[in-house]
């Protein structure tokens, strides 16, 4: 191609680019739009096949499902009014709404959004146990009963406003995971209308629907205005007009853009911005006051530190962190309050109680004492391990990313007082993610974030059956007695023998020591001040449809 007609393709895409840019600009301009950035990007906007955090933020605006979770983590309804189970938990039965409708689209006859009945959960269900979607949701419906009695899918409509669920085994939390995003209804004609780019033409039922998404610009929601929910005095949801999302990835610029009104709100700690905005206490500075507010919630996410457990690989057998007593002993020897006041600004709490974090239900039955900072304990420890020269042993590898530089070189500082050396090397964050997974490091900084308030959510870490690349067992930690109680635990109905087993788990997990658990995280977000009625929850929820803008 020459130059010339290289020019014109280019002037053509950017005049295209920026028509649909001031078209989507002039149908929200003078509208109440609640606007963030997602400095993480989006990768999908289907349920079935999303599974990151920042993708599962903009579906909840855009979709709906049987049940959801209210604020304080309980099931309520949402496309169900009600349900039944029965006694011995195999059977679920929901009642549903007659007044949902997906979103209005071409192509639906005369273009307007039908009825919402029983069979779309069907076919939404189907989609995420169908082996060709393969969707990562699949594990929610492993339990299903498949026989005659369920029609050999595990799931049927009786009628238009009534879905059965039919298990054969309990499943424990099952209502729970019937509220994660892959379970959020869709209209199949529409799937099958898009095909595989269903994901970049989503349609939905929520209180938002699609408009446009430019990767790595923006995303336009607008207000659906057929939305069912209305507010106690009987008022439409949601109150705004349309969401805004951008996809900058400097949080620097990100941070500068909020303070000039440019977002609503920003969320989460980050070095760029976390002193300039909080005090070491973790209040927010009074300069700020009559500009925005600070909401903190405990997040049910805990922070550590891993070690890779991987016996047949030479970065377990050539390190010190073979050694239970080693790994222990460097849990000793973090100072995880120090670590928050001095580098968090008091946002978390030091996770000294186990791998759970606080804010999990129960967290009050299976915390457990874990390890607070005793230098003594952790020297005592290296000696009982063998390790009587630190110094002359092999250094440990730690890998981490950018964002998480300080706190790391924290850690490093905090194992070199036992004389162990560390080398800290800091990855972009798909090489941080190859490394682990090709045991190139001893140890690595990772967090996990509950998807469904169970105790089992984070406990699954440890699961032998769950060794990455299949699942979330990154360390690779195997012990007999732990899968035992798992397994028992998943199939548990009695939520008190459930966290007796939870308790017995975690024990194992603190004696064997295969993580530093750091601390459990909060939800920490700041909102302008014009801003009221942001819902969240301690799974970190950011609920739009009763926000209001007042200005």
């Amino acid at each position: 191609m020459s130059r010339l007609l290289l020019s014109v393709s280019l002037l053509a895409l950017i005049l295209i680019s920026c028509g649909g840019d001031r078209k989507d600009s002039a149908e929200i301009s003078g509208k109440k739009v609640f606007r963030y950035n997602e400095s993480a990007g989006i990768s999908f906007l289907d349920p079935a096949l999303a599974v990151r955090f920042e993708d599962g933020w903009a579906m909840s605006q855009l979709y709906n499902g049987l049940v959801t979770l209210d604020n304080d983590l309980n099931v309520v309804p949402d496309i169900a009014r009600k349900w039944t189970v029965t006694e011995d938990k195999l059977e679920y039965t929901f009642t549903l709404r007659n007044d949902v409708y997906f979103h209005d689209h071409p192509a639906f006859p005369e273009g307007k959004g039908r009825k919402v009945v029983a069979q779309d959960f069907v076919n939404s269900f189907f989609r995420v146990t169908d082996p060709d979607v393969a969707s990562p949701g699949q594990y929610i419906f492993q339990n299903l009963d498949k026989s005659s009695r369920s029609f050999g899918l595990g799931f049927f409509a009786p009628n238009d406003s009534t879905l059965k669920i039919v298990l054969a085994k309990p499943q424990q939390a099952f209502l729970e995971q019937l509220t994660l995003s892959f379970c959020y209804v869709i209209p199949i004609e529409i799937v099958d209308y898009y095909g595989d780019d269903f994901s970049r033409n989503p349609v939905g039922t929520g209180p938002f629907r699609f408009k446009s998404w430019k990767e790595d610009v923006k995303l336009v929601m607008l207000k659906n205005e057929n939305y069912f929910e209305k507010d106690e005095n009987g008022n439409q949801l949601p109150y705004i007009d349309a969401i805004s999302i951008s996809f900058i990835r400097e949080k620097d610029v990100e941070f500068r853009e909020f303070l000039k009104g440019k977002y609503e709100f920003i969320s989460g700690l980050h070095p760029s911005y976390q002193d300039q905005l909080l005090t070491k206490e973790g209040a927010l500075k009074s300069e700020f006051n009559d500009k925005i507010h600070l909401q903190r919630h405990p997040w049910l996410k805990t922070d550590y530190i891993g070690y890779i457990l991987k016996e047949d690989q030479p970065v377990f057998s050539n390190s010190p962190t073979r050694i239970k007593q080693v790994r222990k002993a460097i849990n000793y020897s973090i100072n995880r309050k120090e670590m928050i006041t001095h580098l968090r600004n008091g946002i978390g709490q030091p996770a000294e109680s186990g791998f759970t974090p606080m804010g999990m239900q129960s967290f009050k039955y299976t915390s457990i004492i874990g390890y607070n900072f005793d230098l003594d304990k952790a020297r005592a420890l290296l000696f009982e391990g063998g390790i009587t020269k630190p110094r002359e042993v092999e250094p440990i590898k730690l890998i981490a990313t950018m964002e998480y530089k300080q706190i790391c070189e924290y850690i490093k500082m905090n194992i070199e007082e036992l004389g162990l050396r560390v080398d800290l090397e800091l990855v972009l964050p798909n090489v941080q993610k190859q490394m682990i997974a090709g045991y190139q490091t001893n140890m690595f900084r990772k967090s996990w974030t509950a998807d469904y308030p169970d105790g089992i959510n984070f406990l699954q870490l440890f699961y032998s059956k769950n060794e990455s690349p299949r699942g979330p067992n990154y360390t690779h930690f195997r012990n007999g007695p732990f899968d035992v109680n798992f397994e028992l635990a998943l199939s548990e109905t009695n939520d008190a023998k459930r966290y007796e087993l939870y308790h017995k788990m975690e024990e194992i997990i603190m004696e064997e020591a295969p993580i530093i658990p750091l601390y459990y995280d909060e939800v920490v977000r700041f909102v302008q001040n014009y801003v009221t009625d942001l819902g969240f929850n301690a799974m970190n929820k950011l609920d739009l449809k009763r926000v209001r803008i007042n200005k």
